[in-house]
């Protein structure tokens, strides 16, 4: 399974997502601190949930970051995270290539 599959299958496990897309950025950073040949090193996670309404951003962050804190000790080097409100997100889930 590839990382995108699990950051993927994790983050919908506990929040359910309204909305969620797994970006493998890794092609981004060729060269730079952290990367590796196959690349699945630098990722950005976009995620609507309605678990995340009345927290704040850094809960909301901390939250993703407990989610996926074995990746991010092994492969993961580099996570951005987007939270997009609960209310008018985008439907579906994606894990994709940037």
């Amino acid at each position: 399974m590839s990382i995108t599959d699990v950051i993927t299958a994790k983050l919908t496990e506990r929040f359910s997502p309204l909305h969620l897309e797994v970006i493998d950025e890794s092609n981004r950073h060729r060269g730079h601190a952290g990367w590796r040949e196959g690349g699945e090193t630098h990722f950005r996670v976009r995620i609507a949930t309605r678990n995340f309404d009345g927290l704040s951003r850094v809960a909301q962050h901390r939250a993703v970051m407990e989610t996926l804190d074995a990746e991010l000790k092994d492969r993961v080097h580099a996570l951005a995270i987007e939270v997009l409100p609960s209310g008018n997100a985008p439907s579906g889930t994606t894990g994709s290539p940037a």
